[in-house]
């Protein structure tokens, strides 16, 4: 008999995609899908522990202080959980360990950027790449072409092509800390997806197609088991054909283009558990 598989969304501190995000969860087919606050965690009144899946939503972490989600970076790796006395961190580092899966969607990108969660190069734990300040100086709203890299290792996106979603973000542009960590992501797939030109597909420089000017037009990354993945772009702002800008005009599937990324998800786990 089959158990139920469950997610965690974590919210709190700006969080403001929770609830789209554990409805793209459920639409996903996970049959627990649990918000739970940072606070809950730090105080023990919750654990990662019996979650398969982890979710960190979009937002804007603590109001984006000290950039954005580097507050709650350094919360999580500093903080103790209250009941146990035990480093919060280290509820991360075994839900890693133990062969769960990561999703950071735009501020929970920025998040695991900041927490050395990604992209993880030689499983080295520390910051290795940022998400900075767009280009163009502004907050950015809008929907972007994305293509998906079928060599990638990336468990969520199996199956996938491109997809259209939007970004909504004015810390987006992704940014490594040398030549070497953009050739070793590169080398080894690690970029999942790419800011693309509509009509040609291929990887763009260009604005707005490209919303923030991203390295090597960088939208998402996963670590080398493709089982932690970030990206800017918002696949639970496009559960349904009516999220898109052009529903009215133009005959879509019922179903959006986002909830496929957490089936994915969720289809990995039944079948590796």
């Amino acid at each position: 008999m089959s158990r139920d598989i469950a997610a965690i969304v974590l919210a709190g501190n700006g969080t403001n995609c929770e609830m789209e995000t554990a409805h793209a969860c459920r639409l996903g087919g996970f049959d627990t899908v649990d918000i739970v606050t940072i606070w809950e965690l730090v105080s023990g009144d919750a654990s990662l522990e019996p979650y398969d899946f982890l979710c960190l939503p979009g937002g804007f972490l603590d109001g984006d202080d000290l950039g954005s989600a580097k507050a709650q970076a350094n919360r999580l790796l500093h903080t103790v959980v209250e009941k146990t006395g035990k480093p919060l961190f280290a509820q991360f580092s075994a839900f890693i360990q133990n062969g769960r899966l990561i999703l950071g969607i735009c501020n929970g990108f920025q998040l695991m950027v900041k927490l050395g969660l990604l992209p993880s190069l030689r499983d080295a734990v520390t910051q290795q790449v940022t998400l900075t300040n767009n280009d163009s100086g502004r907050f950015e709203d809008r929907w972007v072409w994305l293509k998906a890299n079928p060599a990638s290792p990336c468990v969520f996106t199996k199956g996938i092509d491109a997809v259209y979603l939007p970004v909504r973000h004015g810390e987006g542009k992704f940014v490594a800390r040398d030549r070497e960590v953009l050739d070793e992501l590169r080398t080894h797939n690690q970029i999942v997806f790419s800011y693309v030109d509509p009509e040609t597909q291929a990887p763009t420089m260009k604005y707005p197609d490209n919303p923030n000017g991203a390295q090597l037009s960088i939208a998402g990354i996963c670590n080398a088991t493709g089982r932690l993945f970030g990206l800017m772009p918002h696949p639970e702002a496009f559960t349904h054909r009516t999220n898109h800008p052009r529903w009215s005009r133009e005959q879509l599937p019922e179903e959006g283009m986002g909830p496929q990324l957490f089936r994915n998800a969720r289809e990995y786990i039944a079948k590796n558990s």
